[in-house]
């Protein structure tokens, strides 16, 4: 009985937790649908008394071209999470299935760049790409996110529980590293090639920091940078906000209401035993 009066309380306080995180977007939603002059009416209407759809005709036909920053940022969003994919994928199996000499050392000292803050490498990486002329385009935005340390953590860990007498039987009959990784590896990774590319899909959607810094031009601009020139714009009008806030984040409640299964499995899978 004790115990299950325990349980009872960590839920309890784990839905309340759970209620605070939530009721902002909640509000956000609610607000997309409402006049303006019903967004602060206390206490709050959580359900419009009156709903005005046109917030979304107007945030989405206004002049900050949201049609194409969503072409933009998809554009970068899938091409980086394949490139990324491909290369992690290609670096985990080196290290998980090579034998080769330091293979161990390198993989620490390459998995200890994952202490370096993303921050320290801004200016470098800023310097490199002025020099071969990648400021100012997507190809540069595109390069700079596909590789990943995580990545390769994340994959490697996962190869390592695929049993060796897989590939050396391919190396008996005859098979190259290319096939036994595109035939036997490739297949068997399936989930954690799912995670990876999901959890890269969505941290390059919401990238703000790398676009802010590396484009100047608006028709570059993705998502994230339109929606702070939109937010400049009409910052007194909150249920326009909200609505282009929800056209924003629409197409990651949809991948991750259909794909939550990977992207808490891409949380775990790195604790999968090497």
């Amino acid at each position: 009985i004790k115990q299950n009066g325990w349980r009872i309380f960590y839920t309890f306080i784990i839905g309340l937790l759970a209620l605070a995180m939530v009721l902002p977007f909640l509000w956000m939603i609610s607000t997309s649908f409402k006049y303006e002059g019903d967004v602060f009416e206390f206490p709050i209407k959580w359900i419009p008394k009156r709903w005005d759809f046109m917030n979304y005709y107007e945030a989405w036909n206004s002049t900050f071209n949201f049609p194409l920053y969503y072409y933009n940022t998809l554009k970068i969003s899938v091409l980086t999470t394949i490139l990324q994919v491909t290369i992690s994928a290609m670096a985990a199996y080196a290290f998980a299935k090579i034998n080769f000499r330091y293979s161990k050392k390198l993989f620490s000292v390459y998995l200890s760049t994952l202490m370096i803050p993303s921050q320290v490498t801004v200016i470098p990486c800023f310097m490199i790409f002025k020099w071969v002329g990648l400021i100012d385009s997507h190809l540069g935005l595109i390069i700079l996110s596909s590789f990943s340390v995580y990545g390769v953590f994340l994959l490697k860990q996962f190869m390592s529980t695929i049993p060796n007498e897989m590939s050396e039987a391919a190396v008996i009959d005859g098979a190259s590293h290319f096939k036994i990784f595109s035939t036997i590896i490739v297949p068997m990774t399936k989930p954690a090639i799912a995670t990876l590319a999901m959890l890269k899909f969505i941290w390059t959607w919401n990238d703000y920091q790398n676009p802010l810094i590396f484009l100047v031009s608006p028709r570059l601009f993705t998502l994230q940078l339109g929606m702070r020139s939109f937010s400049s714009e009409y910052g007194d009008r909150y249920s326009l906000v909200m609505a282009a806030a929800v056209l924003a984040v629409l197409p990651l409640m949809l991948v991750f209401l259909f794909c939550q299964k990977y992207v808490i499995e891409g949380i775990t899978i790195g604790a999968v035993k090497g």
